[in-house]
């Protein structure tokens, strides 16, 4: 297949393991991975916030630069993030239809019927569970919101994560509570945010993984930085450095646990 990569825009400018994971991943398994360089934001941060009208131009950008999906020059278009991959999914249409624009709301949909997140591709369309990954550390699984309650990837992640060689993975207790980021939820209700995180970051040190895991880095970044200010050892990886990792070419344990080790 031919599949175009939407990198996202936090991964592109903090957090560039996920995308390039991607594509060693897919390009592994034997598909050509296209990377379109007029893409920038979905628009998601905007959307949320309630800013639609200045949500349109990234919008369009957007849309335009993966419409040759929809023309069939490519298979599919691939986000390793289940938030923007919601975004696309559930919010374009609707900002272009609510600004008058229904050519450019029918181009969106077009397009988003043919993205996935990246468990969804993998299982869905490729008809994969088992990648040829290998990952010989202790990992926990946390399924982000928009994920689990906006595009309903279900288990399909944890079916990659079972089949990954060399794994022990380990049931994160009340897996399914948000950690309390929600993008500027965490400003606005930082008590509130807080709270949750830790919450979240006690389950997950609770399994002893040495890996946190999930295919939205948004959500990992908030969750590492809890985790860094506890000093507890617990690193974090998107799904896709898990998957990507094999004997030959492994994926580094990251930094945060190595640091408590070598102490």
């Amino acid at each position: 297949m031919r599949i175009a990569l939407a990198a996202t825009c936090i991964a592109d400018t903090m957090f560039p393991g996920a995308p390039s994971a991607t594509v060693r991943l897919l390009e592994r398994l034997g598909h050509e991975v296209v990377f379109p360089r007029s893409q920038a934001c979905c628009g998601q941060m905007h959307v949320n916030t309630g800013y639609y009208d200045e949500a349109v131009p990234v919008i369009r950008n957007h849309v335009t630069t993966f419409a040759p999906v929809a023309d069939g020059e490519w298979d599919a278009v691939v986000v390793p993030s289940g938030s923007c991959t919601g975004s696309i999914r559930h919010q374009q249409a609707m900002v272009c239809r609510r600004a008058g624009l229904d050519d450019l709301a029918a181009t969106a949909e077009a397009v988003s019927a043919k993205t996935y997140e990246l468990s969804e591709l993998l299982v869905d369309v490729l008809g994969l569970t088992d990648v040829g990954a290998h990952f010989g550390h202790r990992v926990t699984y946390h399924p982000t919101c928009h994920s689990l309650r906006m595009l309903h990837v279900g288990d399909r992640p944890l079916q990659l994560l079972r089949a990954v060689d060399g794994i022990d993975l380990v049931e994160l207790p009340e897996a399914e509570s948000c950690c309390g980021f929600g993008g500027t939820f965490a400003l606005k209700n930082a008590d509130t945010s807080a709270a949750m995180l830790a919450d979240k970051t006690a389950n997950i040190r609770s399994t002893d993984a040495v890996v946190v895991t999930a295919g939205d880095y948004s959500c990992l970044m908030h969750i590492g930085g809890g985790l860094s200010r506890q000093r507890s050892g617990v690193g974090t990886l998107h799904l896709a450095e898990i998957l990507a990792s094999t004997r030959e070419d492994p994926t580094p344990l990251p930094t945060t646990r190595t640091t408590e080790v070598a102490r």
